[in-house]
């Protein structure tokens, strides 16, 4: 053999991770959980660069062996980039879950296996206490609240991960380069628990391919919108970039509008608002904000609040209308907690307890887990509606008690992990009716 031939041996051999002659790229990598809405099942998605079979192999946790497998189907991507990458997205629905039970899984082929993750199926009942991270604006470049999120997530304090929007910064640049070193970075927390999202400003390019072909969310594959059941809450993800990027069309708008109410109604129908009473949104950019830049919560006419002109779709009076109790928002690099308000309005419960039977939604926006962008800051003075606001880096922790009780906190990673705020949101009442 040549010395050259030796050399390309060699680096074969110790850098696997450059495409040799021959070799065959079917590791699987960027492993994540979503839910599908039946707490029978859970979708695991990965990712291969060349195609292979797409198996999990699974069974209880803890257990001698994996003892079931299930089979799935891969979707090539194809980046939008320059070279005009590809990819091979693997989803696999593990069905037949006995809930509340723990399995342990891994996922690949024969070609090549993921290391071995955990996780714990849903309960079945609404008569439980779901815990989540919430947080928007994680990139690659200085994600700083992931190693604390990574930690809490192993130690099993979350069943949910909520990313209201903008990953890796973003997902499609250097040709997507860097929504594979994200989807890398954010596996030790999206193997464990499923990791739920809706799309941000940073995940448009390409008519968002990036970020409907990478993430599994239930109903169809690729769509911006969507919702689920957990506990006793009924959980819409959408879209607020519809209304920004109109390149794509107005009909994307309406259509989204129309599935909001049809969504909203069904909810709000009697029986399904007695066993899931708490309705909750989230979409990437707020209505409101105290921040001291122009974006679109900074206008008094925010497009997401009042809708297009000449004010169609707007989204306040939609979620007013069907007592959404509170709508989860990112987009500010910063963390902002509300009173409760309509229409510029505040409706506190009382005086003395404020969130105790208010008397509009809820809003929090916290936008501030981390990235390249830094944070952003606040006007001096902040608004009548504005009750806090803190500009460092963390994230939000939320659980649903029960059906009248609900706890949310912020966790400061600049503070080493620091609770900076918590309010109990407590309703008696749920729908349009708790308003009066």
């Amino acid at each position: 053999m040549s010395r050259m031939g030796r050399l390309v041996c060699f680096l074969c051999l110790w850098l696997p991770q450059l495409p040799c002659e021959g070799s065959r790229d079917t590791q699987p990598e960027q492993a994540h959980l979503s839910y599908p809405g039946d707490p029978t099942s859970m979708i695991v998605t990965w990712t291969t660069f060349d195609p292979a079979e797409s198996i999990v192999m699974f069974g209880p946790d803890p257990g001698a062996a994996f003892t079931r497998s299930a089979r799935g189907d891969a979707t090539r991507f194809v980046d939008g980039g320059e070279l005009g990458r590809s990819m091979f997205i693997h989803r696999v629905a593990l069905q037949g879950l006995v809930p509340g039970q723990r399995y342990a899984y891994r996922c690949g082929s024969e070609e090549g296996w993921s290391r071995p993750y955990s996780f714990q199926a849903f309960l079945k009942s609404s008569n439980w206490s779901p815990r989540f991270a919430v947080f928007g604006d994680m990139g690659l470049e200085n994600p700083q609240s992931l190693p604390r999120l990574q930690h809490e997530a192993e130690m099993g304090l979350y069943d949910v991960v909520l990313h209201v929007g903008d990953f890796a910064y973003n997902l499609d640049t250097d040709n997507a380069y860097v929504g594979d070193a994200f989807m890398r970075k954010i596996e030790p927390v999206a193997a464990l628990v499923p990791y739920m999202t809706c799309p941000g400003n940073h995940e448009e390019k390409y008519n968002f391919s990036n970020y409907r072909s990478r993430f599994s969310m239930p109903g169809h594959t690729e769509s911006l919108w969507y919702s689920w059941d957990i506990g006793p809450a009924h959980i819409i993800s959408f879209s607020t970039e519809v209304y920004f990027f109109l390149k794509y069309g107005e009909q994307l708008v309406a259509e989204q509008f129309q599935w909001l109410e049809k969504d909203l109604q069904e909810a709000s129908q009697p029986e399904r608002r007695k066993e899931r009473p708490w309705i909750i949104t989230m979409g990437h950019r707020p209505m409101y904000c105290s921040n001291n830049d122009h974006d679109d919560c900074t206008l008094h006419e925010s497009i997401v609040r009042r809708g297009l002109y000449p004010h169609q779709y707007g989204l306040e009076d939609l979620f007013y209308k069907y007592g959404v109790d509170l709508e989860l928002w990112a987009h500010e690099h910063s963390y902002e907690r509300l009173w409760p308000v309509y229409n510029y309005k505040v409706y506190n419960g009382s005086t003395k307890a404020p969130y105790t039977n208010p008397g509009a939604p809820v809003h929090i926006i916290t936008g501030s887990a981390g990235c390249r962008e830094r944070l952003d800051p606040f006007v001096p003075e902040p608004r009548d509606w504005s009750a806090m606001r803190i500009e460092d880096y963390g994230y939000t922790r939320m659980q649903i008690l029960n059906r009248t009780h609900l706890w949310l906190e912020q966790v400061s990673d600049d503070q080493g992990g620091k609770v900076v705020d918590g309010i109990w949101l407590i309703k008696e009442w749920h729908g349009p009716e708790a308003w009066h």
